[in-house]
């Protein structure tokens, strides 16, 4: 018998309730941090690829923003912006991106702009020297002052060239017809540039090995959805 009537009688060859405890603690701090260990492994995946959904989801919304501000030019006129303008000897002056500054927010810059001088003119140099990152991809490796956004130019399209175009004038579905689409870096124009994409340039945009996006590039249609075209997409989709 223990000399100590307050303390428990232990069996030979068995933990204590208090040592048995512990080691059942121990167990589970265990069983936590293996839990928190696999939950870590799939979730940097996902992290990793965050950045590059955030900027595609960004990309989209410069589109969008584009697309409405035609629509809104479309309201105020009646028609869409042309490709771009002309002056009297049919020399173009200045890109539909520059005619749509005001519907972008941008009412400011467009005031600055001479559109009776060439969009490269030294008159135009505040606007030239201006970064418009709404006319960008941010996913783009691109000067500052480009645009990755072109207008779909072409007889049946949207533009064509200075002559606008009304939305009536259009006999395809609109959510069948590109407005705006985006292009590769390597193929994207200064902002102010009157230099857009005809059909051969849409094409070998979409089918290029370089996409601005994974498998992919994205595409504002006449309706002002937005569609991701895939590099395997036909050529009469």
């Amino acid at each position: 018998m223990s000399a100590n009537p307050y303390e428990s009688p232990e069996t030979p060859g068995q933990p204590s309730p208090l040592t048995g405890r512990r080691g059942f603690r121990l167990v589970e701090l265990l069983v936590v941090i293996g839990v928190i260990g696999v939950l870590i492994a799939l979730l940097l995946p996902a992290v990793r690829t965050s950045p590059g959904a955030a900027r595609r989801s960004q990309c989209s919304n410069n589109l969008k923003q584009i697309a409405l501000a035609l629509h809104e030019y479309h309201d105020t006129y009646g028609s869409f912006p042309p490709a771009y303008t002309v002056d009297s000897a049919g020399k173009p002056l200045h890109s539909w991106r520059t005619l749509i500054l005001p519907y972008m927010e941008q009412k400011s810059l467009y005031e600055k702009i001479d559109l009776t001088k060439p969009w490269d003119d030294p008159a135009n140099r505040v606007a030239y020297e201006t970064s418009m990152q709404d006319y960008r991809c941010p996913s783009a490796n691109a000067p500052k002052t480009h645009a990755t956004y072109l207008a779909v130019v072409g007889p049946g399209a949207c533009f064509n060239g200075p002559v606008p175009r009304k939305l009536a004038d259009i006999t395809d579905k609109p959510g069948a017809t590109l407005l705006v689409i985006e292009v590769p870096a390597d193929r994207s124009v200064h902002w102010m540039s009157p230099s857009d994409a005809s059909e051969e340039f849409i094409l070998a945009a979409v089918a290029s090995t370089k996409p601005p996006h994974p498998s992919g590039t994205q595409a504002a249609c006449a309706d002002a959805s937005i569609k991701f075209l895939s590099t395997d997409t036909p050529p009469d989709k």
